[in-house]
């Protein structure tokens, strides 16, 4: 199958805007390449410290001769999707050993769980802390002891982190190495409807938490789709994983085959060995095309509006919204996972899940192919699915069809014709919409505006009913600049209970939401910000705000001369600078760029 026009037309755009910076980049690469071990070039000095504690792998170490595998892990056992990297360094360790190397534990990178510190101070670090673990896993990684490495991490910014942190060392090959999802618990769809209930004063805290805790009940990925499992997909369809192994659960024989698997092919790709993969050269333009086809096919985060951005940056790729908005259009929906559906990733999984989802894509001429996985093979083989024959892990072709068509469904019979993002442009500015989890008669909304600086002087208007009618919620001063872009699922519930009261209601900020919000009409990331003089600063309550996702327009009806006379609003930022640890992050907000951009404050000295 050829290549669908639109995705060989925004490859080659890619290409050529990324031209100058890629070639830097893959110069950078080749600079870096060693003949021979990378332990071999430290002095004795500095070798004998980085085998001191090394115990029955310290010979093998010292003889600079077989590969070292580099562990960097996102281990805490408060994350439930990471509490399973507990036992994972001693099995790679072994596994290495066993196939004839080594590895040691690099260094550990902060793991925050956003489920936590939602509608919480904490939650303004939350953005952060993806450049924070970029800059961990360069720290692990830059003792220069190692010849490829692991990746150990899930979650929402833990995997962008580690693939920003890991592209600047993009000599080295690197897998990535999931835990996999909890087993299903709660239906998700009963449990945001006791939050709703709660959200109107119709159901305890006692009720709340009883249905909490029966959704995220055990160690594993939370099961609904949002921006930690849309995470696994992107490893699967840029080739950074082995084939299959997204959504595996946690304490299976096939998640520890899947691990040891990992270690063994990570000592086959070395510089040492005939077939070098240094994951510089699997993540080219295609593999960020793959990602972004792949995020609007299955109905994926919104947060990877932001993310691709950033994780191509560091290697050398310049990607845009416009990109991401007509790969979508062109790319159909291939699956309803909750927010989009009432199905969770165990059940995507068991109904032919991400194998059937890409053998499809790559039969349409939708996905590149031809990647230079870091399993050994090309794209195709990712679709293939692991399974156990008694102890001995192989894989088999993904099945023929769906197993389930209310969850999973080929292209030729999608659930729509196009993908789950949109990008809206107008007045306002530029943002973001996920059209999967929005029905469509309330994908349009002309109404009203309710202008709040803060989420929780919504929810505050909401319980002294000040919120009747139809209305556009305008939550701005939640930018990058302004407080860290914190997410805002805490409004879904309050939103939806106006929603489902008949009410016409629609989101309009520069701040984030949830990677497993929906239902509710959204327009984020916002750009420019209100702190950076964007246009939303101006809005007033009573404006008219039209947000039409059909027609991709973000409109204000306001007379020009009106509009060009009227000044922003003050954003008084001064609440959110100091507490929970936000003094020590003063830098970020200062340095970063805007969400179209990646909301990063890495890449001046990066890109230099």
């Amino acid at each position: 199958m050829s290549l669908h026009p639109v995705v060989e037309r925004v490859t080659e755009r890619i290409r050529e805007r990324s031209a100058a910076s890629r070639s830097a980049y893959l110069a950078r690469i080749e600079a870096a390449r060693q003949r021979g071990t990378a332990r071999a070039r430290l002095s004795c000095g500095n070798l004998a410290h980085g085998f001191a504690a090394a115990g029955d792998d310290k010979d093998a170490l010292k003889l600079q001769v077989k590969p070292n595998l580099a562990i960097v892990t996102a281990y805490n056992d408060m994350l439930s999707a990471h509490q399973p990297f507990a036992t994972y360094p001693e099995l790679i360790k072994m596994a290495a050993r066993n196939a004839g190397g080594t590895a040691q534990v690099a260094g550990g990178v902060p793991a925050m769980c956003d489920g936590v510190t939602q509608g919480r101070t904490g939650m303004e670090l939350s953005l952060w802390s993806r450049d924070t673990i970029a800059q961990a896993t360069a720290v692990a990684l830059s003792h220069d002891m190692f010849d490829a490495a692991l990746m150990l991490g899930v979650c929402d910014k833990i995997v962008p982190g580690m693939l920003m942190g890991a592209l600047a060392f993009g000599h080295l090959p690197v897998v990535f190495v999931p835990a996999g999802p909890m087993p299903s618990g709660l239906p998700n769809k009963e449990k945001a409807a006791v939050r709703q209930r709660y959200a109107e004063g119709k159901a305890t805290r006692e009720e709340l938490l009883a249905a909490e805790s029966a959704s995220y009940h055990s160690a594993g990925t939370c099961t609904f789709y949002g921006t930690a499992n849309s995470n696994q997909m992107l490893m699967e369809v840029m080739g950074l994983q082995l084939p299959g192994t997204a959504f595996v659960n946690p304490g299976t024989t096939l998640r520890d085959a899947l691990t040891v698997a990992a270690a063994e092919q990570a000592l086959r790709v070395t510089a040492l060995g005939e077939d070098w993969r240094p994951i510089g050269h699997t993540v080219d333009e295609k593999a960020i095309v793959n990602a972004m086809v792949g995020l609007a096919a299955t109905g994926g985060s919104t947060n990877h509006a932001i993310h691709l951005v950033a994780m191509a940056r560091v290697a050398g790729l310049r990607i845009t919204w416009d990109d991401l908005d007509e790969l979508s259009r062109a790319t159909p929906l291939l699956a309803r996972i909750y927010p989009n559906g009432s199905a969770d990733v165990n059940h995507f999984h068991a109904a032919g899940g991400l194998g059937f989802v890409i053998r499809e894509l790559i039969d349409a001429g939708l996905l590149h192919g031809d990647l230079k996985c870091v399993h050994g093979g090309d794209l195709r083989q990712q679709s293939l699915e692991p399974w156990l024959d008694g102890t001995r892990l192989i894989w088999r072709d993904p099945p023929p069809a769906s197993g389930d068509p209310d969850v999973l469904r080929p292209v030729a019979e999608p659930f729509d014709a196009e993908g789950g993002l949109r990008l809206l442009t107008g007045r306002l500015g530029r943002a973001v919409v996920k059209l999967s989890a929005v029905a469509p008669q309330h994908r349009r909304i002309s109404a009203p505006a309710k202008v709040f600086d803060d989420q929780d002087d919504l929810l505050a208007a909401f319980k002294a009913g000040q919120l009747e009618g139809d209305f556009v919620a305008v939550v701005r001063r939640q930018g990058p600049k302004a407080n860290g872009m914190p997410e805002l699922h805490k409004l879904t519930p309050t939103l939806g209970v106006l929603q489902d009261r008949g009410q016409r209601v629609a989101l309009l900020t520069d701040g984030r939401m949830s990677g497993a919000s929906g239902k509710v009409l959204a327009a984020i990331h916002l750009v420019p910000e209100a702190v950076a003089g964007g246009p939303i600063a101006k809005l007033r309550d009573g404006d008219v705000v039209t947000i039409d996702a059909e027609a991709s327009t973000l409109e204000v009806d306001v007379p020009e001369a009106e509009w060009s006379a009227r000044a922003n609003a003050p954003m008084d930022v001064s609440g959110n600078q100091f507490g929970m640890g936000r003094e020590l992050f003063a830098v970020f907000r200062a340095q970063v760029d805007s969400a179209e951009d990646g909301a990063c404050a890495l890449f001046d000295t990066l890109e230099s």
